[in-house]
């Protein structure tokens, strides 16, 4: 039987060279050759990381957080690099959903599956 530490670097190994993978980098890449889109970016993922930080807190987020979260994420939408970044990025994360119920069938198997 082999190793599942060896299994899953050769996960790894195929997630970054999966084209959903390489199609991320890319535009990452992209992103980051341009100043202006580069800072947008940072930007909006420095907000998106203080608003997660503070959900996983259990701290409230004010309205004018939020509103501004919504103009940011609107912004970033309307660069077309960015926005293409995103759904690459959207499109790995399903990927990475789909191995994650994969692996974790042997758990629902034994357990049962969780009622929703």
């Amino acid at each position: 039987m082999s190793n599942v530490y060896d299994a899953a670097y050769d996960m790894e190994k195929a997630i970054r060279n999966s084209s959903e993978f390489t199609d991320l980098k890319n535009l990452y890449d992209q992103v980051n050759a341009d100043p202006g889109a580069k800072g947008m970016f940072d930007n909006f993922r420095q907000l998106q990381m203080t608003l997660q930080q503070k959900q996983m807190t259990g701290q409230e987020i004010a309205p004018d957080e939020m509103e501004q979260a919504q103009k940011t994420v609107a912004l970033v939408q309307q660069h077309e690099t960015i926005a293409k970044l995103m759904e690459a990025e959207q499109r790995l994360s399903m990927v990475i959903a789909d191995l994650n119920r994969i692996i974790m069938k042997p758990l629902e198997d034994l357990y049962g599956a969780p009622e929703q």
